[in-house]
């Protein structure tokens, strides 16, 4: 008894520690969002950014701010910081998912080829929409949409073509099949890539290669607007998962033994990772290891249960992203660095030190 007894008092103590860690995690985002929003070349104080967003809200401030500085916070600096966060989260959540369905740390959003899919999407849109009569008339129609709206079909088709090619054996609960069939997607679509960069000319060239190392210049407000209507959605059915994300640890067959339809299940969770990833590479690009960092630091917090990963998960990649985008403003200012540039020069050894700890514990 005593044994049950020290069990269940060791329960609420490791869910205090958890919200805790939670907390600390969300005090450091916001922190770290008061921060970026501040830098730049118009350097803005907490205080002024207090008062600007208060009089946007309409309540009354006792100082007058300047309205330069105003322009650059609500028009620049806070939809690209707000763009981080949400393209964070959703990296960050896309991991916990896929990591859980193949029961292997080493697994990244991109494994089932969403990533390559919209980035064919994307190129295919650069190389081929200026000389294609109907897709100048979807251009039109899109505006600065239609090459995002390109990468994020791309994703999906490539998403819903893996899942076909491989639903047989993962019918028989041969997860690994999917990522036998994201593995080859993946390079045929670079090939593909290849062969139209290969024809592109060069303004198309310098298109495709800023849009391939990843920026979160594009942000405004009205991206902002369709990425959300793409991701709340998905997020939602994401934490809804979050117990048969658990069981998912255990092995798709236990999984299915303690009730869950994973003929059903399965193809909701890849397609909320293929809305989740499609959408945010489809506004800024390959910006890659987000979702693979993420999940694995906030184990190292809260433990390997969803209902508390996914939250702290979030956190940290919209802490990630942040950083690495005060990083890319910064190190070679007052030009840029491709923020997925930083991702990967962090991401990197970190997924080889992640590769040399498991191989070193067998």
């Amino acid at each position: 008894m005593s044994l049950r007894g020290d069990g269940a008092a060791c329960l609420p103590a490791r869910d205090r520690a958890a919200r805790s860690a939670v907390m600390v995690l969300l005090v450091a985002t916001l922190a770290t969002m008061v921060v970026s929003v501040g830098m730049g070349a118009v350097s803005i104080s907490p205080l002024q950014i207090l008062t600007i967003l208060l009089e946007q809200i309409g309540l009354p401030v006792a100082d007058a701010h300047d309205p330069i500085r105003a322009a650059v916070l609500l028009d620049v600096r806070l939809p690209r910081v707000l763009l981080a966060v949400i393209v964070g989260v959703a990296m960050a959540g896309a991991g916990a998912a896929m990591q859980a369905l193949f029961r292997n740390p080493l697994a990244d959003p991109g494994i089932v080829g969403v990533s390559s899919g919209a980035a064919l999407g994307a190129v295919s849109w650069i190389v081929l929409a200026g000389s294609i009569a109907p897709l100048g008339a979807v251009s039109a129609l899109l505006g600065h949409f239609a090459q995002p709206a390109a990468a994020f079909l791309g994703g999906l088709l490539a998403s819903l073509i893996i899942y076909r090619l491989a639903r047989f054996a993962i019918i028989d609960g041969q997860t690994f099949m999917l990522l036998l069939a994201g593995i080859a997607f993946s390079a045929l679509a670079s090939a593909a890539t290849g062969v139209l960069t290969f024809i592109a000319d060069d303004q198309q060239l310098r298109s495709i290669t800023f849009w391939s190392m990843g920026s979160l210049g594009v942000a405004g407000w009205a991206e902002i607007r369709v990425l959300l209507a793409f991701l709340l959605p998905a997020l939602a059915v994401l934490v809804l998962m979050s117990r048969l994300l658990d069981a998912l640890l255990l092995g798709e067959a236990v999984a299915g033994h303690l009730g869950f339809d994973m003929a059903r299940a399965r193809p909701a969770l890849i397609v909320c990772v293929a809305v989740l990833v499609g959408a945010s590479v489809a506004m800024t690009g390959m910006i890659g290891f987000i979702g693979l960092m993420a999940p694995h630091i906030a184990r190292l917090f809260v433990g390997a249960g969803h209902r508390r990963l996914l939250p702290a998960a979030a956190l940290i990649g919209a802490l990630l992203l942040l950083l690495a985008d005060m990083l890319a403003r910064t190190l070679a200012a007052p030009a840029e660095v491709p923020v997925g540039l930083i991702t990967a020069l962090i991401g990197g050894p970190f997924f080889l030190a992640l590769l040399y700890r498991r191989l070193g514990m067998r």
